[in-house]
């Protein structure tokens, strides 16, 4: 096993273990419908773009793993992500608000009986192959990058490559106190690769069926 594997290994099983110590904390989607009005201004409008630290779409979180999006939101609060609006949001939210947006986001839109392919049904060109396998991206995010290995991680497959980016390149920075995402296993893989291979990646992934989606919302609810 490579390092970047045994490395990936040892954080699947610290993030395992940190959702079996909130396993307790039990997310409610109807309950979580009343707590997003924070959430819609941003990600209920189709190409909604934020401008910080550049500008890129807003990720689409309908549809997302309910674990990540606590994680994501957790890592928010702890600042092990920078962003000054996704911090307010996070200090404002306790494990069971979390717990029930994150309930609610994953519910949303949700097709019965819809599927993806167990294969992306888009070949990769031969450069973005080496470059995936380079990564190990599918170690971590499963089949068609939708399937991910732990519940923490992030379905990717269709997210809009603009926010990929941005986000891939996050994980190259150190050092700001603005910018930039901690993560072990994911700055490991980021600075292994160019600005410009890491957006060949999003491109890749963006193009890939998906269960990732934005469903408007009224204003009115």
């Amino acid at each position: 096993m490579n390092k970047l594997l045994t490395t990936v290994f040892a954080f699947a099983v610290a993030s395992l273990a940190t959702i079996a110590s909130s396993q307790d904390i039990v997310g409610d989607a109807k309950a979580g419908h009343a707590k997003v009005d924070m959430c819609l201004g941003c990600h209920s409008i189709v190409g909604y773009q934020a401008s910080f630290p550049e500008v890129y779409k807003v990720p689409k979180i309908s549809g997302q793993g309910a674990k990540y999006i606590i994680s994501a939101l957790g890592a928010y609060k702890k600042g092990e992500r920078k962003h000054p609006t996704m911090r307010g949001i996070a200090d404002s939210l306790s494990d069971q608000d979390m717990a029930d947006v994150a309930a609610y986001y994953s519910a949303n839109g949700v097709v019965a009986g819809a599927a993806l392919p167990p294969k992306p049904t888009v070949e990769p060109s031969p450069q973005v192959a080496a470059l995936l396998t380079k990564g190990a991206c599918v170690s971590c995010h499963g089949d068609n990058f939708s399937k991910p290995i732990d519940p923490s991680y992030p379905k990717i497959a269709g997210q809009h490559a603009d926010y990929l980016y941005v986000a891939l390149k996050s994980y190259k920075t150190d050092n700001n106190a603005l910018v930039g995402r901690s993560n072990a296993v994911m700055g490991g893989v980021a600075k292994q690769f160019s600005n410009a291979e890491l957006k060949a990646l999003a491109g890749y992934v963006h193009s890939l069926d998906s269960e990732l989606k934005v469903v408007p919302q009224s204003r009115f609810r």
